[in-house]
């Protein structure tokens, strides 16, 4: 049994992308997994030549090291994600922050009709939306 099982620590976080990854073959891949970031994921990122000519890159490495699964993709690398929506790169990039800072993939959010508050995991199991 590995570590992060005995002691609980949650490590992957299955997502729905809001509109997909189409593949060649005009697939829609829409269903992932992302794992957490490791210090070695942050260093390598930020040695890589292409992060230091364009800081905007980093996002595309860090999110190829940790975007473990996608649809029925044998792989995701950096052609992957340049090639998401912009709509899905940014909803990556947020659970990204999420599950790597505040340790969670859950908002806080108010009814609008009744204003009462929930927590809605945006990561897996809500449909997204197109």
């Amino acid at each position: 049994m590995t570590a992060a099982l005995e002691t609980g620590l949650r490590t992957e976080y299955p997502f729905t992308l809001p509109r997909g990854y189409v593949d060649e073959h005009g697939t829609v891949h829409r269903e992932g997994v992302m794992r957490l970031a490791t210090a070695r994921d942050e260093i390598t990122a930020q040695s890589d030549q292409r992060g230091k000519q364009n800081p905007a890159y980093l996002t595309v490495l860090l999110l190829e090291r940790t975007v473990t699964a996608l649809g029925g993709l044998g792989g995701v690398d950096t052609f992957v994600i340049e090639n998401l929506f912009a709509s899905d790169l940014a909803f990556l990039q947020d659970l990204y922050r999420r599950i790597n800072a505040d340790g969670h993939t859950e908002v806080s959010v108010d009814c609008p009709h009744c204003g009462a508050g929930f927590a809605v995991d945006v990561a897996g199991d809500a449909p997204g939306g197109s």
